[in-house]
C-alpha cells in the first residue's frame, strides 16, 4: 500500500487536488493506525477531536487496501454524505477501481406492492395523502434506487410512507409479484458485489443481532468493519439485542391482515372475530397500565394483579388469532406471511413476560396511546464479543467522543473490546486561543426547585454579550418548556426544540444569523452550525443518565452487588462521553471563536467535577463574567 502519510501530507494528491485541503500530522497518525488495523484484522478504537478529518482518514487506507471494508455510521444524514461527496472524492485522488454501494433497511425503499395496494385500496384520511399517493406514483416511474432519502415531495414524517414501504413482517420475499423490480433487492444484490459498502449503525445491528432485516448475505465476508460515531454503539446495541413486543405490532398486523382478506375470498368471514377482539384487548391493557409511570421496571406490571390479568387476556386474544390465520395460511402467500408474523408476535409476547430468564432486564414503556414490553441483556459485552469473533474481521471505532480524559477503558469494557489498540489523537483546532469556558458563581444545586430560573437569569448576560447566536442544551425537557418560557422576551429569534422539525430550526437557526436556539438531547449531537451564527453554547446541567431508566437501573445494581461503584464506573463516564458531545457543538472550524457556559456548579464543588473539565478540549476557564464580555468584544 502506498504511504498513507505521503498521500495526505502537505506535498501529497489531496492537497494538490482537493480544494481548501489542509494536511493534518492527526489525520496521517489516524490513517496510518487505520491501515495496520485493516492488515492486521485487529481492533482499533480511535478518538478523533473535531477538525481532524477523520472521514479520509478511514476511507484512504479502507479505499487502498483492496479488501472487501463495510463502513457504518451513525445518521442516515451522514451516510448520504459520505456515500455522495466524501467517497467519490477519495476514489478520484487515488484513482481506486472498486465498486462502491449505499445500503438502508428497507424502510427507506419504496416498496413497489405496497404502493399499488395503498392505490388499489384507494381508504385515505385526507386529501393531502391522495396528493402525496399521486406524486410517489409519479416518481416510482421514473427514480432508479428508490431511496426516500432522494424524494422531498412528500414529508419524512408523512402517515403515507409507512403504507408505501415494507418491514420485515410484511415483506413478500421472493414470492412477490414485483420481485425483480424491488429496490430493496437491487440495493442488496449491489451491495454483495460491492468492495466498499456504506451502511449506517441500525442496519449494520439489525444485520448482525440477526433481526432478519434480510441483508444477512451481505456483511458476512467483511475483511473490515469501521463504525464512525461509535459512540453511540453501546445504546443502539442495546435495543437491537432486545426482544420488544408491542402494541403497534398487533395494530399493523390487524390492518394488513384485513387487507389481505380483499383478495382471498370468505377469509374476512372466518377471522373476523379473531380480528375484531384485538383493538379492544390493546386498550383494556393501555387502561390497565395507565396509572403506572411512563417507563419503568416489569416488576411493576407483575404487582398489578388487575394490568396483569389484562396482559394474559391479551395473550389469549392473539393465540386465538394465530389459530384462525394457520387455518388461512395456505390459501395465498399474503396469508402465509400473516400467520408468520402472528406466531413471530406471540413468541416475542411469551418472551418478554418470562421474567425469569438470567441476566436479562425485562422492563416497558407507555406511550399516549400503546406500549411497549422490552427485555434487554444487562451485559452487551458478551454477545458483541461473539460477533466480532465470528467476523474474524478488523473492527475500527472511531468518534471525537470515546475516551474519559484519554481513557478508553469505560467504552472497551461496554462493548466487551479485551485488548484493543487505542489512539487518542487531539484536535487541530486552537481552542486556547479561538473558545473560552465560564462556569458561572452562585448557582445552587442542580435539584433546587429555582435551578433553571436561577440558570436563565445567569445566561442573560452573556446572550447579551454574545447578541444572541447562541445553543441553549438541556437535560430535560421540563427544564427546556421553563427556559422557553422565561426567554419569551429575548430581542433575538428565538428557536424551540418541538415547536418545529430538527432540520427545520436548524435551517431558520443558521438563517437568522442571531438566533437563540433551545434543546434538549437530540441537538447535543450530529448538529454542525460551523461560522458566527453559532458563537455561544450553554449547558445547564451535567448529563447524567435519567434514574428512570429501568434498564440503566438494573445494570447499577447488579454493579452494586459485584463490589463495583456503579457511580464512578458507569454513571461518571457516561456522562463526560455525553458532556464532550454537547461541548462539541461550538468549535467546527478551524475559524470559529466561541463561549461554552457550563452552568453546573458540581464541576467546581465535586471531586469528579475535575475529571468532566480533564475530558474537554484544552480551553481557558473563567468564573468572571468580564472575561467573557472581554472574549466577545476582541
Amino acid at each position: 500500500m502506498r504511504d498513507i502519510a505521503e498521500l495526505l501530507g502537505a506535498d501529497g494528491v489531496f492537497a494538490r487536488e482537493v480544494p481548501g485541503f489542509a494536511p493534518r500530522a492527526a489525520q496521517q497518525e489516524m490513517a496510518r493506525a487505520v491501515a495496520d488495523a485493516i492488515a492486521d484484522r485487529h481492533t482499533l478504537i480511535a478518538e478523533a477531536g473535531t477538525g481532524t478529518g477523520k472521514t479520509f482518514a478511514y476511507l484512504v487506507p479502507a479505499l487502498l487496501s483492496g479488501k472487501r471494508v463495510i463502513v457504518s455510521t451513525g445518521t442516515k444524514t451522514l451516510q448520504d454524505q459520505l456515500f455522495h461527496r466524501d467517497l467519490p472524492r477519495v476514489r478520484q485522488v487515488t484513482g481506486a477501481r472498486l465498486k462502491a454501494s449505499l445500503l438502508k433497511g428497507r424502510a427507506n425503499y419504496l416498496c413497489l406492492y405496497r404502493l399499488d395496494q395503498a392505490s388499489r385500496d384507494g381508504r385515505f384520511p385526507s386529501r393531502e395523502q391522495v396528493g402525496q399517493l399521486q406524486l410517489l406514483r409519479a416518481w416510482s416511474t421514473r427514480t432508479a434506487s428508490g431511496d426516500r432519502g432522494e424524494f422531498a415531495d412528500v414529508p419524512e414524517d408523512s402517515p403515507l410512507w409507512p403504507r408505501v414501504t415494507s418491514t420485515t413482517e410484511n415483506c413478500l420475499g421472493a414470492d412477490c409479484p414485483m420481485f425483480n423490480d424491488c429496490f430493496v433487492v437491487k440495493a442488496r444484490r449491489a451491495a454483495q458485489e460491492a468492495d466498499v459498502v456504506v451502511v449506517n449503525h441500525h442496519l449494520l445491528f439489525a444485520d448482525l443481532a440477526i433481526k432478519q432485516e434480510g441483508f444477512g448475505e451481505i456483511l458476512p465476508g467483511a475483511h473490515a468493519f469501521v463504525l464512525d460515531e461509535a459512540h453511540q454503539i453501546p445504546d443502539l446495541a442495546g435495543q437491537f439485542f432486545s426482544v420488544s413486543f408491542s402494541a403497534r405490532q398487533v395494530q399493523e398486523l390487524v390492518a394488513d391482515t384485513e387487507a389481505e382478506c380483499g383478495s382471498v375470498t370468505g377469509a374476512f368471514s372466518v377471522l373476523s372475530e379473531a380480528l375484531t377482539a384485538m383493538p379492544s384487548a390493546l386498550r383494556r391493557v393501555r387502561l390497565a397500565l395507565d396509572k403506572l409511570p411512563q417507563r419503568g421496571a416489569f416488576a411493576a406490571i407483575e404487582d398489578d394483579r388487575f394490568a396483569l390479568g389484562e396482559l394474559r387476556e391479551l395473550q389469549t386474544a392473539m393465540s386465538k388469532l394465530t389459530e384462525a390465520l394457520a387455518g388461512q395460511a395456505e390459501r395465498s402467500r399474503g396469508m402465509t406471511n400473516m400467520h408468520e408474523r402472528a406466531e413471530g408476535i406471540v413468541q416475542r409476547l411469551d418472551q418478554v413476560l418470562d421474567g425469569t430468564a438470567h441476566n436479562w432486564v425485562h422492563w416497558y414503556e407507555l406511550t399516549t396511546q400503546g406500549f411497549a414490553l422490552n427485555a434487554t441483556p444487562l451485559d452487551l459485552a458478551p454477545p458483541l464479543r461473539a460477533l466480532r469473533q465470528q467476523s474474524q474481521a478488523a473492527w475500527i471505532f472511531t468518534s471525537a467522543t470515546l475516551s474519559i480524559a484519554g481513557d478508553f477503558k469505560h467504552y472497551s469494557r461496554q462493548l466487551g473490546l479485551d485488548d484493543p489498540v487505542t489512539l487518542a489523537l487531539a484536535s487541530p483546532f486552537d481552542y486556547a486561543r479561538q473558545a473560552l469556558t465560564y462556569i458561572p458563581r452562585g448557582l445552587p444545586d442542580p435539584n433546587a426547585p429555582d435551578y433553571t430560573d436561577r440558570v436563565i437569569a445567569a445566561a442573560r448576560p452573556v446572550l447579551e454579550a454574545s447578541r444572541g447566536r447562541a445553543f441553549l442544551l438541556f437535560t430535560s425537557h421540563r427544564a427546556l418548556r421553563r427556559a422557553a418560557e422565561l426567554l419569551a422576551d429575548l430581542p433575538y429569534p428565538l428557536f424551540v426544540q418541538g415547536t418545529a422539525p430538527r432540520h427545520q430550526l436548524l435551517t431558520d437557526f443558521r438563517a437568522s444569523g442571531n438566533g437563540v436556539l433551545l434543546g434538549a438531547a437530540s441537538f447535543w449531537e450530529g448538529v454542525d452550525v460551523a461560522g458566527d451564527a453559532l458563537s455561544c453554547v450553554i449547558i445547564d446541567k451535567l448529563p447524567f443518565a435519567a434514574p428512570d431508566d429501568p434498564v440503566l437501573e438494573a445494570r447499577l445494581n447488579a454493579m452494586r452487588e459485584a463490589g463495583g461503584n456503579p457511580f464512578v464506573q458507569w454513571q461518571v463516564p457516561t456522562a463526560v462521553i455525553a458532556l464532550k458531545q454537547g461541548a462539541g457543538r461550538l468549535i467546527r472550524d478551524v475559524h470559529d471563536r466561541g463561549v461554552l457556559v457550563l452552568c453546573d456548579p458540581r464541576l467546581i464543588t465535586r471531586p469528579y467535577g475535575k475529571l468532566f473539565l480533564k475530558s474537554l478540549p484544552p480551553m481557558p476557564i473563567t468564573r468572571e463574567l468580564v472575561d467573557v464580555d472581554g472574549f466577545f468584544g476582541e
